[in-house]
């Protein structure tokens, strides 16, 4: 019998090895899958790239990793709200790295890696320091630079619920970058709520199909947190 169900978040994040890239889910604190990422620290995994649209929010979660000195690099589009002392902190100091990507040619350059596109052109981030280097391309009267696919080793998500078989259903904007992500990474690992039956899922409903998932681990209700961070 097919289950992609592990028992614990230790045997879901075991083989995440020193220097692995991998992309993490959430919009801020919407969709963070935070279970996985206190798991990561605990697992000690080191000189990681972390993929994200932000570089942590306050001290827990993605910024726990980051103060936990886990992560040498991290691509993101927005590092800078209002509670990112960590990375602000840690930037300054030169203790990490930042590849700056605007969002959405973040967001794309992630889909592209998880549909096999070889690169693809782009008009955001032409004529700026961002597209120094890159090459260049006017397509009927306006400028595009190109930009190279995203992909990763792992991706670690957030998901309300899923079956057995890794389908995987949303609960609203907790849903951000956490499709595209399971795509394109060799290795998809996915926090729920709960594990239902085989068929209680609405077919209808599922965003990302059990494909693109690798393993599935059961965190119970995340209620508060979500209806805090505004996505309830």
């Amino acid at each position: 019998m097919i289950s992609k169900v592990v028992r614990s978040i230790s045997e879901a994040l075991s083989d995440i090895g020193d220097g692995s890239k991998i992309m993490i889910g959430g919009f801020g604190l919407a969709g963070q899958p935070g279970e996985l990422i206190d798991g990561l620290i605990e697992q000690g995994a080191s000189h990681l790239t972390v993929i994200n649209n932000n570089a942590g929010n306050g001290t827990t979660g993605l910024a726990a990793l980051l103060r936990n000195g886990q992560v040498d690099k991290i691509v993101c589009s927005f590092p800078r709200q209002a509670d990112s002392q960590v990375f602000d902190e840690l930037y300054r100091a030169g203790k990490i790295e930042l590849e700056l990507v605007p969002q959405g040619n973040l967001a794309e350059r992630i889909r592209a890696g998880g549909a096999g596109i070889g690169a693809f052109y782009t008009p955001t981030g032409f004529g700026t320091k961002l597209a120094e280097g890159k090459e260049t391309r006017t397509i009927n009267g306006r400028e595009y630079v190109l930009e190279y696919p995203m992909v990763a080793d792992f991706a670690l998500i957030s998901a309300f619920k899923a079956d057995r078989l890794g389908n995987l259903l949303y609960r609203k904007t907790a849903r951000n970058f956490g499709p595209i992500m399971a795509s394109a990474a060799t290795t998809t690992i996915v926090q729920v709520d709960d594990v239902v039956a085989l068929g209680a899922l609405d077919p209808e409903s599922v965003v990302t199909p059990g494909i693109f998932v690798d393993r599935v681990v059961a965190v119970g209700s995340r209620f508060d947190r979500e209806e805090w961070a505004g996505v309830r």
